[in-house]
């Protein structure tokens, strides 16, 4: 089996089971591209060396595919399709099977067009077919005492960006400085959305007065980094809050 790895608690519990179960039939890829954070990649890299787990980096030429840059409601269709490629091709080399990934019962309550499309590619979803969810997931993980078994949700850079406004290398990189300066002062579970040149910062309820009482750093650092104005969203974090108008 491959597994589509990120560093993140279902991909990790995946690849630790995978291997507990296969021995060295198994091996973890990490799919590269600028809609993914530098220091996601890093803590990736980390995380696989701690565990033992076998783990290739790919890049993948995401930018040069035109129907993903264009951002449509269904952007992760396209990505998924394209990312399948890359996925299989190294399966292919390896002499694997099959390829998964840590999807799971609780992201099918979510926009997941991707979903359709790692499907239709002959990825399977072991977590999906074990109807296990996020919060079971981190259970395991914690059982197993992996140390990623609390770490905060991601996804990938682009979905940051509202649907039918470009991808561009510039907007992602002003919204990655941007979630790794919070991330730095102590923010765990947050985003920052961008809309046109405005700032749209999604953090925990409990944590918005942590983020007012930095109000100048915070509004100096991302005015620095190409935000034109900086606002903080009163409804608090939530996963997947671009999808909301669709």
């Amino acid at each position: 089996m491959l597994v589509a790895f990120s560093g993140g608690v279902d991909s990790t519990l995946l690849a630790v089971l995978a291997k507990e179960v296969l021995g060295n039939n198994t091996a973890c890829v990490l799919l590269d591209s600028p809609v993914v954070p530098r220091a996601a990649i890093e803590q990736a890299r980390q995380i696989a060396s701690e565990l033992g787990l076998e783990l290739d980096i790919i890049p993948v030429p995401l930018m040069e595919h035109e129907e993903f840059r264009k951002n449509p409601a269904n952007r992760c269709y396209y990505c998924k399709k394209i990312s399948a490629a890359y996925l299989k091709q190294r399966a292919e080399e390896l002499g694997l099977a099959r390829i998964a990934d840590g999807i799971n019962v609780s992201d099918m309550d979510e926009h997941r067009p991707g979903l359709a499309a790692s499907t239709e590619e002959g990825i399977i979803h072991p977590f999906i077919e074990s109807v296990i969810t996020k919060q079971e997931i981190r259970e395991i993980a914690h059982e197993y005492g992996l140390p990623v078994w609390q770490k905060p949700s991601a996804a990938c850079l682009s979905s940051r960006i509202p649907y039918g406004e470009e991808i561009t290398q510039e907007k992602l990189r002003i919204i990655e400085e941007a979630e790794a300066f919070l991330a730095g002062r102590g923010f765990g579970q947050l985003r920052v959305r961008l809309h046109g040149t405005i700032a749209r910062i999604e953090v925990h309820k409990e944590e918005m007065g942590k983020i007012l009482d930095m109000q100048s750093a915070v509004v100096k650092k991302l005015k620095s980094i190409g935000f034109s104005y900086v606002t903080l969203d009163l409804e608090g974090y939530r996963s997947g809050s671009m999808d909301e108008v669709l």
